[in-house]
């Protein structure tokens, strides 16, 4: 029968590599658990033709009802909402996470030939469709002076 003698040193330097190798684990910022909030910024495509000015605005994980589309006095056009964070409660730990989570609002000027009051929405798998109608250009008003 082997003996081993008994060095209490080994045991706290056996514990003392496990914690260096838990603290490189969790400050590794590859393995460190990343949750950004207030960083959302949706994306908008803005396009227009002879008679509307379209916005397709990128949504995603956004419900319908926790957007706000409105247009102020001064014609700009203001889309508020939130997107928000929901932890599952079965999952102890968080790998990673590269979505973004917040509050957002995106303002845009609407030009003077813009109907402000005639602006179409509509909301289809995470994108916020907006259709802004263009103003019939005023003609002038002519009047023929007769010549005498």
């Amino acid at each position: 029968m082997a003996f081993v003698k008994f060095n209490p040193w080994w045991e706290f330097e056996n514990l003392t590599k496990e914690f260096d190798k838990m603290f490189k684990t969790v400050s590794n910022p590859e393995t460190r658990p990343r949750v950004e909030f207030g960083g959302f910024k949706p994306r908008v495509d803005i396009q227009e033709d002879e008679k509307n000015i379209y916005f397709d605005i990128e949504v995603p994980g956004v419900k319908k009802d926790e957007v706000k589309v409105s247009v102020d006095e001064d014609n700009i056009l203001t889309i508020k909402g939130e997107k928000k964070f929901e932890k599952k409660n079965d999952i102890k730990v968080c790998c990673r996470s590269e979505r973004t989570f917040g509050d957002f609002e995106r303002s845009f000027q609407l030009p003077d030939i813009a109907s402000a009051d005639k602006i179409e929405a509509k909301y289809e798998n995470g994108m916020l469709y907006l259709s802004v109608p263009k103003l019939e250009p005023v003609k002038p008003k002519e009047k023929t002076v007769e010549i005498k």
